[in-house]
């Protein structure tokens, strides 16, 4: 049932739960390990090209699957066992990164990729059940719910981790990379744990009921079939292309700033304190970036956060000391929830709900294949010119064209293509 407390407040925990990896796993601690502990030995340059490269695989392996796997979901009712495959795969692998032990970087490549699967592959799935628990008026709350809870939840125990790390004795552990390495295992248990809520008192929306083979076979046919309705749903082709080109940039960011700051010298304990600030101001900022979306519009709200984004990488371009990296970090919680949560629930307006999945597995997808560019850009300008500042600032153009094509987006006639689709 739309609107249910409970189901709400389920669905949005899972947000509490993955955002564990995305902030102690994936901005923080993984890339700074990575570049000091894993990647011992190798140059900056070399460690950052590493690192793009692990993401820009990963990326490349969830893109070609979040529409079939969407696909499938939709046609057998699938989406929350498929959720939790992913999300507990996620957990399995990020755990795993305990063993790894100093100068092994390749087989933390291997299990950082498929942590990556987990967490993208369910996000698809999480996505596509927004329709399920929420109303369209209660869709932007719910979404920016979501995310709030997200930065609060990811927050808190990244807080925890970084006390860790900084006085180990503290806690009885021996040493700061002993501490990162238990937060790995406590990112898994935390994401796990939190998972449960949506699989037990989430209700999924009924389909036909098939066997798994049937929906695999289904699935790939429907992959062609949205392709093709695409054609006819103009503006949800635009959204898709624009967002393509912003979340570019702005997963780029989340995933390369704390090695950014790194290559340009700035102590560790400074880095996490930057990941600290944009946590707790991305929490409010997602609930007020909902109101801000009500009171001017999402898209023209949307649109603020991508300039934003764009002013946010040329500052970062000029940066030189860490009081600069604090008031960066600052801008960046204040957008970051809101672009996410509105452009989530802003798809939602330009989809036909009879497939949710389906769109969400493209919308997703594409998401996906952005973040592959993004850090292989990053990283490879980085290898060619021996400077971190010409990456950054290259991801200016991706903000300006997602800007453009945002803006020729036209919700009413999208609602009048999604009815002639629906009507077909």
């Amino acid at each position: 049932m739309q609107d249910s407390k409970k189901e709400i407040i389920s669905w949005a925990l899972y947000d509490w739960a993955n955002s564990a990896f995305a902030t102690t796993v994936m901005a923080a601690f993984f890339p700074i390990f990575f570049s000091q502990y894993w990647a011992y030995g190798s140059e900056s340059a070399t460690s950052t090209f590493y690192l793009g490269l692990a993401n820009s695989f990963a990326s490349i392996l969830v893109a070609a699957m979040a529409p079939v796997i969407g696909a499938i979901a939709d046609r057998g009712s699938y989406r929350k066992k498929l959720l939790i495959f992913f999300s507990f795969l996620g957990a399995v692998m990020t755990g795993a990164l305990w063993f790894v032990s100093m100068g092994s970087w390749p087989l933390a490549v291997i299990l950082y990729v498929f942590a990556n699967i987990g967490f993208a592959s369910a996000n698809s799935f999480y996505d596509s059940l927004l329709t399920t628990v929420a109303s369209p008026k209660k869709v932007d709350f719910v979404s920016s719910l979501g995310y709030g809870l997200g930065y609060i939840g990811g927050g808190l125990l990244f807080l925890l981790n970084v006390l860790m790390y900084l006085m180990p004795q503290g806690f009885g552990i021996p040493d700061g990379p002993t501490a990162i390495r238990i937060s790995f295992v406590m990112v898994a248990i935390w994401w796990a744990v939190f998972s449960l809520p949506l699989a037990f008192f989430v209700k999924e929306e009924k389909g036909d009921r098939v066997s798994l083979k049937e929906a695999v076979h289904d699935g790939f046919s429907q992959i062609a079939s949205t392709l093709r309705s695409l054609r006819n749903l103009k503006n949800t082709a635009i959204f898709l292309v624009a967002y393509w080109c912003y979340i570019d940039g702005v997963d780029t960011i989340i995933r390369m700033a704390t090695d950014y700051g790194t290559a340009l010298g700035f102590p560790s304990e400074s880095l996490i304190v930057a990941l600290l600030i944009t946590q707790f101001v991305a929490f409010p900022s997602a609930i007020l970036y909902n109101i801000l979306g009500k009171r001017i519009g999402v898209r023209r709200a949307i649109l603020i956060a991508i300039g934003a984004y764009a002013v946010i990488a040329v500052i970062g371009f000029f940066m030189t000391d860490v009081s600069q990296f604090y008031i960066l970090a600052c801008c960046i919680g204040l957008f970051q929830g809101g672009i996410q949560a509105l452009s989530r629930s802003y798809y939602t307006r330009l989809i036909p709900k009879e497939n949710t999945s389906e769109f969400y597995g493209f919308f997703n997808m594409l998401g996906k294949f952005a973040a592959i560019i993004g850090p292989f850009l990053v990283g490879i300008v980085t290898l060619i010119t021996g400077e971190q500042r010409y990456g950054i600032v290259s991801l200016v153009i991706l903000f300006v064209l997602g800007f453009v094509l945002l803006r020729r987006v036209d919700e009413k006639k999208a609602s009048e293509e999604i009815e002639a689709f629906s009507k077909r």
